[in-house]
């Protein structure tokens, strides 16, 4: 298993679903222990009773089944699925109405979907907020030269019970890029990559969890960008600059 796990880590994000597809059939008796550690790229499903779109991922789904997060019905449809509370429910219909104004607000379109559950292990619960940008040249996102290109990001956040004003909130975040350009003035060009970081935090829950777990994904996500830049980006620069150095540039090294 720990083999497994270094593989995938090393596997580029728009192959790790065939990847995967092949550790299962070798290892079938690791099967569900991959499926949950193993971050994917998301895939889009349509919400027929409303005709919105949801993400699909292990957090919303039982059987073969998805459980859309506007209707709260199984896609197909399932018996005896696994549902969440009704307090958790109604603070699952807010998080979705928010995070499609901070998707729109930072991704410009995409598709996003927030799961909430109860936690087993304490009177808590579990948030998963998804978000997927498609920026191939057939989709809306498209930017430039891109020929190929998407953006994946999962954050689960775990959140204690109240205690006195307080709660105790752990947020995983896992961001996936790929990106590929094929045009006679850039060339065929491919990059991609994941990374992944951890934040915790004690918070008054005064102002609400939502709230709360919203500046924790703001925060993160803003050094999840910023640290993909100077590692894939930046990197990339600095070994095209180096092999054909622009004669109008001056030279140039990252820090």
């Amino acid at each position: 298993m720990e083999a497994a796990m270094g593989l995938m880590r090393r596997i580029p994000p728009k192959h790790t679903e065939t990847a995967l597809s092949a550790l299962i059939s070798l290892l079938p008796t690791y099967s569900s222990d991959l499926l949950s550690q193993v971050d994917q790229p998301l895939q889009v499903l349509c919400d027929v009773d409303n005709g919105r779109e949801f993400l699909l991922c292990d957090y919303n789904r039982d059987a073969d089944s998805y459980r859309s997060p506007w209707s709260n019905k199984y896609h197909p449809p399932l018996e005896g699925g696994h549902y969440p509370s009704l307090e958790l429910r109604a603070l699952e219909i807010e998080a979705n109405d928010v995070f499609t104004v901070y998707r729109d607000q930072y991704y410009e379109g995409g598709a996003s979907s927030v799961y909430l559950w109860e936690d087993d292990d304490s009177e808590g619960f579990v948030a998963c907020f998804l978000i997927k940008k498609d920026g191939s040249k057939y989709a809306h996102g498209r930017r430039g030269y891109l020929n190929e290109g998407g953006w994946d990001a999962i954050h689960v956040i775990q959140v204690g019970p109240d205690v006195e004003g307080m709660a105790d909130y752990c947020l995983t975040s896992t961001v996936m890029l790929s990106m590929t350009t094929d045009h006679e003035t850039s060339g065929t060009f491919s990059l991609s990559g994941s990374i992944r970081r951890q934040m915790k935090a004690e918070l008054s829950v005064a102002d609400g969890h939502l709230c709360n777990m919203g500046k924790m994904i703001e925060e993160l996500e803003g050094k999840l960008r910023y640290s993909l830049d100077q590692v894939y980006f930046g990197k990339t620069k600095e070994m095209i600059w180096t092999l054909r150095p622009p004669t109008d540039l001056p030279s140039r090294r990252l820090p």
